[in-house]
């Protein structure tokens, strides 16, 4: 990352606010043909069903922008309970939010999401880069809290695209910008199921980009920023098919079959695993 004099890497905030652009056009159905106005075809194109989810278009966009709305509060300090930190409780907490928020229009949320996404870049550049945050997924600086938002608008700006037949805007360059969220995240999503009496040790690498490590001691999970010196299990993966196997947008083995994760080692029969040790908020 390009460090600034800012609260947030420079590239971090230009990503923020790019995926917010991005998503909005998607939802105001710029340059389909289909038309942006309110109550129009984008307003039919609410309704439509969100793949892999039980939610539509107009209630994962509600979503993304009540998700915003609470980032922003919480860069600029104000406490906003939101379940315990598991992926159940998160759930909970969402259905729960939807529920009490009425708009589903695309193009009205479009414009929320982008709105939203610069009041959190606004609060956060007030805050001191030491400063330590609470969160729906634990306590993070605020430049950590920052990736989560990146992380969480590219999941769901990912099931938009897909939903609503546009090219989605992932990257490579993005997908790094999510990792000190994910390796900040890792250990308090682990399903204590899957990782129950696994003792391994795991170098996971982006291709073309930087790498982190996973150690699990026993169903212990910690995550380091570098991969171990002697990994059990070395995971390559083209970055866009890390981010989508990570936030359970994909099956682990297409995406091998496919060559865009490769794993060998000592055991490399634990890659096709890795991903299923984890359960996405």
């Amino acid at each position: 990352m390009q460090l600034t004099s800012g609260v947030l890497p420079e590239d971090l905030a230009e990503a923020i606010r790019g995926t917010a652009r991005d998503i909005a056009e998607i939802l105001a159905g710029s340059g389909d043909g289909g038309g942006s106005g309110r109550g129009g075809a984008a307003g039919h194109r609410g309704g439509l069903p969100v793949p892999r989810s039980v939610w539509t278009v107009g209630e994962a966009a509600a979503h993304l922008a009540q998700a915003n709305a609470l980032m922003a509060d919480l860069a600029a300090g104000r406490e906003r309970p939101y379940g315990d930190g598991t992926p159940g409780s998160l759930a909970e907490a969402n259905e729960r939010a939807l529920a009490a928020f009425a708009e589903r229009d695309p193009a009205t949320l479009a414009d929320m999401i982008t709105a939203q996404a610069e009041a959190f870049l606004a609060a956060v550049e007030r805050r001191d880069l030491a400063e330590v945050l609470t969160t729906p997924l634990g306590t993070m600086s605020p430049a950590v809290l920052g990736s989560y938002l990146l992380t969480h608008m590219l999941g769901h700006g990912y099931d938009l695209a897909l939903a609503l037949g546009r090219p989605h805007m992932l990257d490579a360059r993005r997908v790094a910008l999510t990792l000190p969220f994910m390796i900040t995240a890792m250990p308090r999503v682990a399903d204590p199921a899957a990782v129950a009496g696994l003792t391994a040790r795991f170098a996971v690498r982006l291709r073309g980009g930087p790498g982190f490590g996973v150690t699990v001691t026993d169903g212990e999970v910690q995550v380091a920023h570098e991969p171990p010196a002697r990994p059990d299990c070395t995971i390559l993966t083209e970055p866009v098919a890390f981010l989508l196997l990570a936030l359970g947008r994909l099956d682990p083995w297409p995406v091998i079959a496919r060559g865009k994760a490769l794993g060998w080692g000592r055991k490399p029969w634990l890659a096709p695993r890795f991903p299923t040790l984890f359960r996405a908020p």
